[in-house]
């Protein structure tokens, strides 16, 4: 019975179902294996999400950078900066003439596109007071009055400029100290501090929609500046930290290795050569807004015990305000005027005069030609030049120097002794700005293009990619935002010639035209024609400037006026009334005879009068 029971037992164990306890776990395994892929999944697509939010670009507003002037040439700096419905300037200086600019007295931005948007512009912003950052200012205020913002020197000079052309009454001039900001509609624009050759210089920070754009201005690293503080490179590198999107630097000295030597050195070398000139008039000419260098010269001055008396119009007119400013320092009883000097013995006297580049019509270059009403030069002068000559201006100076010499004077330039220091940062000090500021985009501005390639160059020999550094061109518009650098648009741009009073009446045709006359001459053809016959009553006659000294080629003329002659008989055989036409014949037939016989080309112009 036992073995029954328990055989049926084991029977009816193998036929029993599985235990609950197992089905439970089986289902709960399920159940969380489900789970799992389906948060799996959800991780999945929450961490694309994520990474497309990361990597969605949103655009920032962008900020249209215009230069007007300054790049690929010296002098002439201009910018435009454009954000949505608002606008400000950079500087407006103004170049001196090139050459064959003849007759030209300065050449100034073009104003055109300031001109059409002037109801845009906010304000006109001053990094410093040289004439090729300041000296277009009084010809734009005729074109649109707007805000001056400017250190208290800038303003200064400014305010003499403005005299002169009778605008200083409605002048808006700000004074701004550094570090200090001023709202300009979306963008704001900071003073930062930096050294230069003329006090009170600046950059510029502009807090824009797209980010932190610095504008150096002319700048250098100077550790012991004659007056004031060094360049504020916490701040530079303050703003380099928060982001900056685009650098615009200096690039004028970007070929030259190294640092830029101190101003003050320049002041050892006035030393050693005012103690070598013990019983010689001392005569420097450097550039009149150069006041570190001035101050320089008035306190070897007062070392050596020599008056101080200054020569040239803007010379005058710098000092004069310099010391009003309280910029440049004086004691009392050093400085006479240049009138005065013949009452103190040479060897008591410096002279500080302008001329130092050559200018044909400047103080020293009168000196030298022996037509200075106040100074004539003797053997017992040491002149110093104290600059550089900006190129082109070579033989200007080395023709100065040679009258000088034949004069007995004793010459002294740069080469022989630091007598001239530049204002503008080199290699070493171009990079340092670079590496506190880590601009995204990079543009060279304030030189030739050679010197912004140089620039360019430099920045990419730091790791900058090429493609996030732009040598532009003047009138270009140059976009930038948090994503691209890009050219757009263009605008009117380009050197308005000013002539005397005259501004913009000189272009091409007019220079052209000089530059035939000055090369060969002009001849004037007047002839009397009778208005009924055409018939020739009077003339012609032939007037000579500049062709032939009418004296010693009296065959040459006299062939000339039988070849008008045939030219009028020819319009009188073919009916020809018109004065134009006439006009026309006779310089066609004059002209092709005094090249055949001259090889030159002289303008020719005929003069008709009917009777």
């Amino acid at each position: 019975m036992e073995k029954k029971e328990i055989k049926n037992n084991l029977e009816s164990s193998k036929k029993a179902p599985k235990r609950q306890s197992y089905n439970k776990n089986s289902n709960r395994n399920k159940n969380y294996s489900r789970q799992n892929n389906k948060q799996q999944k959800n991780n999945k697509v929450n961490k694309n999400k994520t990474y497309n939010k990361q990597n969605k670009i949103v655009r920032k507003t962008p900020v249209n950078i215009i230069p007007l002037g300054g790049l690929n040439e010296i002098g002439k700096n201009m910018t435009l900066y454009e954000c949505g419905q608002d606008m400000f300037i950079v500087d407006c200086g103004l170049a001196f003439p090139d050459a064959d600019m003849l007759g030209v007295d300065l050449v100034i931005p073009d104003f055109t596109f300031v001109e059409k948007n002037a109801h845009k512009i906010k304000g006109i912003f001053i990094t410093h007071g040289h004439e090729d950052h300041i000296g277009a200012i009084p010809y734009l205020l005729k074109k649109i009055n707007v805000p001056i913002y400017g250190t208290r020197l800038s303003l200064g000079l400014i305010e003499g400029k403005l005299k002169e052309h009778g605008l200083l009454a409605s002048a808006n001039l700000n004074v701004i100290k550094p570090r200090q900001m001023v709202k300009v509609g979306c963008m704001a624009v900071e003073f930062v501090r930096v050294n230069h050759s003329i006090p009170d210089a600046v950059a510029l920070a502009i807090h824009s929609p797209a980010g932190i754009i610095i504008q150096t201005g002319d700048f250098k690293v100077d550790y012991s500046p004659i007056e004031g503080d060094i360049i504020d490179l916490s701040r530079f590198a303050e703003l380099g930290d928060k982001g900056v999107v685009c650098l615009l630097s200096d690039s004028t000295n970007a070929e030259k290795p190294g640092f830029t030597v101190s101003e003050s050195k320049v002041g050892q070398s006035f030393n050693t050569i005012f103690n070598q000139a013990i019983g010689k008039r001392i005569i420097v000419a450097t550039f009149a807004s150069n006041i570190h260098r001035i101050q320089q010269i008035v306190d070897n001055a007062v070392k050596y015990g020599r008056k101080v008396a200054v020569s040239g119009r803007s010379m005058v007119n710098v000092v004069n305000k310099a010391v009003e400013l309280g910029y440049l320092k004086i004691p009392q009883g050093i400085l006479i005027d240049i009138d005065a000097i013949s009452r103190y013995p040479d060897e008591r006297m410096v002279v500080i005069t302008t001329g130092s580049q050559g200018e044909p019509m400047a103080a020293l270059s009168r000196m030298g030609t022996s037509d200075h009403k106040k100074v004539t030069i003797t053997s017992e002068d040491v002149i110093i030049i104290s600059a550089t000559p900006i190129p082109g201006n070579e033989k200007h100076v080395t023709r100065v120097v040679n009258d000088l010499l034949k004069l007995g004077a004793e010459v002294i330039y740069e080469k022989m002794y630091e007598v001239h220091v530049s204002g503008h940062a080199c290699q070493d000090e171009l990079k340092l700005m670079l590496s506190l500021t880590k601009p995204k985009y990079f543009i060279p501005v304030h030189g030739e293009y050679k010197h912004l390639r140089a620039h360019a160059k430099l920045a990419e020999d730091m790791g900058m990619e090429p493609s996030k550094i732009h040598i532009g061109t003047i009138g270009e518009v140059i976009q930038i935002d948090n994503v691209e650098i890009k050219v757009t648009n263009t605008v009117e741009a380009g050197g308005v010639f000013v002539d005397g009073l005259g501004v913009g009446d000189v272009g091409a045709i007019v220079l052209r035209d000089r530059k035939r006359l000055a090369q060969d001459g002009l001849i004037i053809v007047v002839a009397t024609i009778e208005s009924e016959t055409g018939a020739c009553m009077s003339g012609p006659d032939i007037v000579s400037r500049g062709f032939v000294y009418v004296r010693e080629s009296e065959e040459l003329i006299e062939q000339a006026r039988e070849v008008v002659k045939k030219a009028l008989d020819h319009c009188i055989y073919s009916d020809i009334r018109d004065w134009t036409t006439i006009k026309s014949e006779i310089k066609d037939n004059l002209s092709s005879y005094i090249y055949r016989k001259t090889k030159r080309s002289p303008m020719i112009l005929p003069i008709i009068m009917e009777v």
